[in-house]
C-alpha cells in the first residue's frame, strides 16, 4: 500500500481535488443543492475560507484556506464527503455500498496540494475557473453556473470574458 504524506501547515492554504468513484456521473452538479449543504454545514462546524471552487459533473476543485490555529484540511474534506452522502441518503438517492458496507459514491482519497506563493496561488485560481473550458462544458468561464468565477468578475479581479491560459492547464489534479 502507498505510504501518502499529506502536509498539514496552520492557517494553510491548499488546493483540494475530490472525485466521485463513479467518473462517468453528474451526481454532483444533478445534486448541487446537497453539495452546497454539504460544504456549507462542515464550514460552520469547521470554519474554513473558500477563495475559489469549481464544480464539474463528476469532480470538484476548491481552494481552501484555514484559520491560523487549524491546520486539519482532512477533517473538512471528511465533513463535506459524508455530508453530502448523508444528504443524498436522506432523499433517497441510490447509493451502492463497497465491499465493506460504505457508500461508494467518492473516490477513497483526495488529491491536496499547499499552496507556496502568490504565483502558485494566482494559477490555482486560473485551473479551478479554467476547468470546465478545459472540459469542454462550456467556451468561457463565465457560462459554467457552479463557480466562483463570477465573485471575481464582481470584484473586479478578472474580466468577464476572461477563459484563462496555457499556464492554467499545467496545475491541478488528476483530472
Amino acid at each position: 500500500m502507498v505510504n501518502y504524506r499529506r502536509i498539514y501547515l496552520k492557517g494553510g492554504t491548499y488546493f483540494i481535488t475530490l472525485t466521485l468513484r463513479n467518473r462517468k456521473s453528474d451526481l454532483l452538479v444533478r445534486r448541487i443543492d446537497i453539495l452546497r449543504d454539504a460544504v456549507r454545514d462542515a464550514r460552520r462546524r469547521r470554519p474554513f475560507d473558500l477563495p475559489a471552487v469549481v464544480v464539474m459533473p463528476e469532480h470538484m476543485h476548491l481552494l481552501i484556506r484555514l484559520p491560523m490555529e487549524d491546520d486539519d484540511h482532512s477533517a473538512r474534506i471528511r465533513d463535506i464527503k459524508s455530508g453530502f452522502v448523508k444528504g443524498l441518503r436522506a432523499t433517497g438517492e441510490a447509493i451502492r455500498l463497497n465491499r465493506r458496507g460504505e457508500a461508494d459514491v467518492w473516490q477513497a482519497r483526495y488529491w491536496e496540494h499547499c499552496i507556496r506563493d502568490e504565483p502558485d496561488y494566482a494559477a490555482h485560481v486560473d485551473y479551478i475557473h479554467y476547468n470546465p473550458v478545459k472540459h469542454g462544458l462550456v467556451a468561457l468561464a463565465k457560462d459554467w453556473p457552479w463557480s466562483s468565477f463570477r465573485r471575481y468578475v464582481e470584484r473586479g479581479d478578472l474580466p468577464l470574458d476572461w477563459a484563462g491560459g496555457v499556464e492554467a492547464l499545467r496545475v491541478g489534479g488528476d483530472d
